[in-house]
């Protein structure tokens, strides 16, 4: 999901230059006493951030090492899609659902997604978001579903309609262990023209641009942890379903160009066979090829000849939900990412790229760096390369209405004006197909660990394109200048359901905080060589299951070798800040001759290791680091650094503002 507006940017870059030949000879002497703003831990106890974190226990579904045990299992929920759409925004569908029960537990009723219901005028979102906002039921528009109905193994059931939920009771149980059941669902709905930045209707000079999204009735996630996972749709929190596969066939206008999730599987009946030839001719070329122009927009021989609608059939394999988009107004051109494991077989995957009039020339291939699909291939091959292999054969990037929205093998970006801009949307919407795609994390309880993930691996995509990560979604500040923001204990912590996170803080938290903090933990705490290690094996473990953060913090800390449950309590599950502190340093006596001993303070509620530099009469300067286990000992703690007969002049904090650290007035001591 793009980044919402805030007046603080919700994501911060760090430096990566690392400083090399580390020296550390440190020796504990000093006890702990409290400091002046408090500490890490609960009721003025500096150990508390090193106590046995109080994670769930292990299970046979999920292992104390964060991976997938030998009694996991999760649901599996196969879609065929017939839908139609006309040129006022009318959406039917008919969806047959083949639901396969793989738990351990008898079924005896099914929960229903029915997410358009949220434009109703009085369903819950339009009651919970404010007049206006970003995910409110706005503009005067009455939608949700009309003429809901349900079979169950071609028999008509009821289903009992709660706000954006559905509840279908089965005529029989559904056994465990791989009992199947099919529905079928008939329904239709008004798009509405602006659906809570998820969906809606684009008025482009050359006709409307319709992006369609959560569209249709699906089956809510069961699982493991939570059993059904029916929570309501209410505008913030986004999506956590199974994986399937889904055929979708699509009756549209003639004149529409359609692009959905998944391959389209007859091209010879809805293209022309020119364009037919052109998309064969982008499947072996890494540069853009255009399969329909600016110029031909609105030229009847740019579509096949003959009356009536057309049906564009799409097939996608093992995704969470499918997405689509349809016009008249669409130029469309295409290129190929290469193969090298990504794509299925390794063969690569064909990206796309549709756009309206309003957005040439930045999204076409005369933009400047070649436009849309470039940025779209460029972030896939990166990605691939990096963490781990995109497995899709297509991705699409569409331009409408939708200023930036994920879905698998399909993103929707509003950017129309600036290359960069339109760089950190489309990279940051690619990138969601690694979290939570591929990654099928909890949006709607742990929106971090796809939006905050997500703009994590944004900050390299931007670096290796720019030489920096790009503002619109990895930002350009360091730690120092992020924390800055935020100098008090913020409102909320990290770890909260998406909808009850206050707006303004979603950004700030959901994104930039998580971000920073990962970023944080590859570039100082574990170093890249650890992280990326542990990281990367967690993704491969995790790919196409569902995580929960206990199962990503063990992952982590079994991948890298080390404990960092005092870092995963600080940063993710608390509100505190950083605010270290230089009280003093001078020269040991006695056995601690040749040593100089510094004093420092903890007075922040975090804990963290501490970068010190010491800097001696002649210039020179030496960089030590204390780990952050020394907190467990007090927050008053000494440290002895050998430095034998030379004078020490300085000692800093941080000094290359490396560290989230609120208050800098105080790293400083001189003599």
């Amino acid at each position: 999901m793009k980044h919402p507006s805030l007046s603080v940017d919700a994501a911060d870059s760090l430096s990566l230059a690392r400083a090399a030949g580390l020296m550390v000879a440190l020796a504990i002497v000093g006890g702990c006493s409290s400091s002046p703003r408090g500490h890490a831990g609960p009721d003025n106890e500096p150990w508390a951030a090193f106590a046995p974190a109080p994670w769930p226990a292990a299970t046979p579904e999920r292992t104390a090492e964060g991976m997938p045990g030998p009694a996991y299992w999760q649901q599996r929920a196969d879609y065929v899609i017939d839908a139609t759409l006309d040129d006022a925004g009318m959406i039917g569908t008919a969806t047959t659902i083949t639901y396969t029960n793989n738990s351990p537990h008898e079924l005896r009723e099914l929960w229903l997604n029915l997410e358009q219901n949220l434009f109703q005028p009085d369903s819950r979102g339009s009651r919970v978001n404010e007049p206006g906002g970003r995910f409110s039921n706005i503009r005067d528009f009455t939608g949700g579903y009309q003429g809901l109905s349900v079979e169950v193994n071609g028999r008509a059931v009821e289903v009992r309609v709660h706000d954006t939920l559905g509840r279908v009771a089965l005529p029989a149980p559904l056994p465990a262990g791989g009992g199947t059941v099919t529905l079928r669902v008939l329904t239709r709905f008004q798009l509405p023209e602006y659906g809570a930045d998820r969906c809606g209707i684009f008025q482009s000079q050359a006709g409307k641009v319709f992006q369609v999204a959560q569209w249709f009735p699906s089956v809510c996630k069961y699982d493991d942890v939570n059993g059904w996972n029916a929570l309501p749709y209410l505008g913030q929190g986004e999506f956590y379903t199974d994986f399937g596969d889904y055929t979708v066939n699509i009756t549209v206008p003639r004149a529409h160009l359609v692009t959905c999730s998944g391959e389209l599987l007859n091209p010879g009946q809805v293209l022309t066979a020119e364009q037919a030839a052109r998309l064969e001719r982008a499947k072996g070329s890494a540069q853009t090829v255009v399969i329909r122009s600016m110029e031909e927009i609105g030229d009847p021989a740019s579509r096949p000849a003959g009356d009536g609608p057309l049906t564009w059939r799409f097939r996608a394999q093992n995704v969470r939900t499918v997405a689509w988009a349809s016009s008249a107004a669409f130029a469309w051109d295409a290129a190929m990412a290469r193969g090298d494991g990504i794509g299925p077989g390794g063969s690569g995957t064909l990206c796309h790229s549709f756009y309206p009039p309003e957005a040439f020339p930045l999204w076409s291939p005369q933009g400047e760096r070649g436009g849309a699909t470039q940025m779209l291939r460029t972030s896939i091959e990166h990605y691939s390369a990096k963490w781990f292999p995109y497995p899709y054969p297509s991705a699409s990037n569409v331009n409408g209405v939708v200023g930036g929205m994920e879905y698998p093998q399909i993103i929707f970006c509003e950017e129309r004006k600036d290359e960069e801009g339109l760089f950190g949307v489309t990279t940051h919407e690619i990138g969601h197909n690694w979290f939570p795609m591929i990654v099928n994390t909890n949006e709607k309880l742990h929106a971090w660990m796809d939006e905050g993930f997500n703009t994590f691996i944004n900050i390299y995509a931007g670096r290796e394109r720019y030489g920096q990560p790009v503002e619109s979604r990895a930002g350009r500040e360091s730690p120092a200048v992020f924390a800055s923001r935020f100098p008090e204990p913020l409102p909320q912590p990290i770890d909260l359901p998406a909808d009850t996170i206050q707006p303004r803080l979603l950004g700030l938290l959901q994104y930039g905080k998580t971000a920073v903090g990962m970023a944080l933990l590859r570039e100082d705490i574990l170093g890249p060589e650890r992280f990326d290690a542990a990281f990367r094996e967690y993704i491969r473990r995790w790919a196409f299951k569902s995580p929960r953060p206990v199962d990503f913090y063990r992952a982590m800390e079994n991948g890298a070798g080390e404990e960092l449950g005092w870092f995963w309590k600080g940063w993710f599950e608390s509100r505190g800040v950083l605010d270290q502190a230089v009280t003093g340093f001078g020269g040991g006596t006695g056995e601690l001759a040749g040593e100089t001993i510094v004093t420092l303070e903890n007075r922040g509620e975090l804990v963290m290791p501490v970068a010190l530099r010491l800097t001696f009469a002649d210039g020179s300067s030496r960089d030590v680091t204390v780990p952050a286990q020394t907190w467990a000992l007090g927050t008053v703690r000494q440290v002895a650094v050998r430095t034998g007969d030379r004078s020490v002049t300085r000692v800093e904090i941080d000094p290359d503002a490396r560290y989230p650290d609120v208050n800098r007035r105080n790293n400083t001591a001189t003599h």
